[in-house]
């Protein structure tokens, strides 16, 4: 049967231009490694398929969010360090043993988890201990809760049911630049790191930057970077600039089909409610992609589709599976194709656009496209 996902809207993903800015970034952070961060499907674009081009263009780890996703890459043949962070109890732990993935532990329950799974193996599971210092999310805090689990760890590696590898954290507010809360978890991860170390933890990496870190934060990079959005050339946080400033370029464009124009009188009421009203005689311009497709509901009535060169308002609510946009009387024939969102080098809108216009971020403009929406990947490297 005939696919015509792609005829109606999709996804391209620049693939030369992601190797260009992993190149970019490995060249920014020195010596430190760098870890391609492809979870959420490689933030909308591809996970298995990104992963292979990060890992072409320099970088030598893989992070995924879930063991789900890290166990999708080893089914895809990728044999390069891969580490998973976020577990809940009765997780796949032994699956992703097996499958030689590194593991996050950020709680006592976790290494006691890991270390049945690893009996259950026969061999260690290589762990990456989480240290708080400050994010108040996942990880251990530190004082005596980061000596027992230092301590904990410790015998489960003399015991061969562990192999600590890592030590690690995370930022809560490096795209705020100079914010104080940065030198403070740099200055703590540092003092949990030494306890451990002095405890006879031995590191293959220590690594706290993620992207915005990366870009802006050398004395952060330390043996490894964890950069996610910054590859997709997508902006780490609006206090740190376009990603052009820093040599990036957005990788993902969304493209549809015009599905149908009509001519329609003054004051003509559009889409649900209603909210949108005509001002004159004007044509109206039917896409056949709408919020499950990943448009969001509240971009309705911002100036952001690019039709025939031109900038279009989408008129009236977003759909489910449709929205309209105004055409100030324009008759592009039905089939020509709309933008919604690319690098901007054609007038069109970015996803820093639609994030502005809907009072988010640009992660969650790229993320938020829904898997009816085909990728179409260009300038592969092989």
């Amino acid at each position: 049967m005939f696919d015509t996902a792609a005829v109606r809207a999709r996804v391209e993903v620049d693939l030369g231009a992601l190797r260009a800015n992993m190149e970019t970034l490995c060249a920014r952070v020195g010596d430190a490694a760098v870890m391609a961060v492809v979870k959420s499907d490689g933030y909308g674009h591809g996970a298995v398929t990104c992963a292979r081009e990060a890992l072409a263009a320099g970088a030598s780890w893989l992070g995924t969010t879930t063991a789900e996703e890290a166990l999708e890459l080893r089914a895809a043949g990728l044999t390069a360090r891969i580490l998973c962070w976020l577990w809940v109890p009765g997780g796949p732990w032994r699956e992703a043993i097996e499958a030689d993935i590194d593991v996050s532990l950020g709680g006592m329950w976790a290494l006691q988890e890991v270390t049945e799974a690893a009996r259950a193996a026969g061999r260690p599971a290589r762990v990456h201990l989480k240290a708080e210092t400050g994010l108040s999310r996942n990880g251990v805090r530190p004082g005596e809760a980061w000596a027992e689990f230092v301590a904990a760890a410790l015998r489960a590696q003399a015991e061969g049911l562990v192999r600590i590898v890592g030590l690690y954290s995370h930022f809560a507010c490096a795209d705020v630049p100079g914010h104080p809360s940065i030198a403070a978890q740099l200055t703590l991860f540092r003092e949990m790191t030494a306890y451990a170390e002095e405890q006879g933890v031995r590191p293959e990496v220590r690594h706290l930057a993620n992207s915005a870190a990366a870009l802006t934060l050398p004395e952060t990079h330390l043996d490894m970077v964890r950069i996610g959005i910054a590859m997709f050339g997508v902006s780490a946080g609006p206090g740190l600039g376009a990603p052009e400033e820093y040599g990036l370029r957005p990788v993902m464009s969304f493209r549809a089909s015009l599905a149908l124009v009509n001519q329609v009188p003054e004051g003509q009421g559009v889409s649900y409610g209603h909210y949108y009203v005509t001002a004159g005689e004007t044509t109206l311009g039917l896409l056949p992609v709408g919020y499950a497709d990943g448009v969001p509901r509240a971009a309705s009535g911002s100036e952001l589709v690019l039709v025939d060169g031109k900038r279009c308002t989408i008129a009236g609510r977003v759909a489910m599976d449709m929205c309209v946009v105004d055409l100030g009387g324009d008759t592009p024939p039905v089939g020509s194709e709309v933008v919604l969102f690319g690098p901007g080098d054609h007038g069109e809108s970015t996803a820093a656009d639609w994030a502005a216009a809907c009072a988010t971020i640009p992660y969650e403009i790229v993320t938020r496209i829904g898997a009816r929406i085909p990728r179409v990947y260009l300038n592969p490297s092989a």
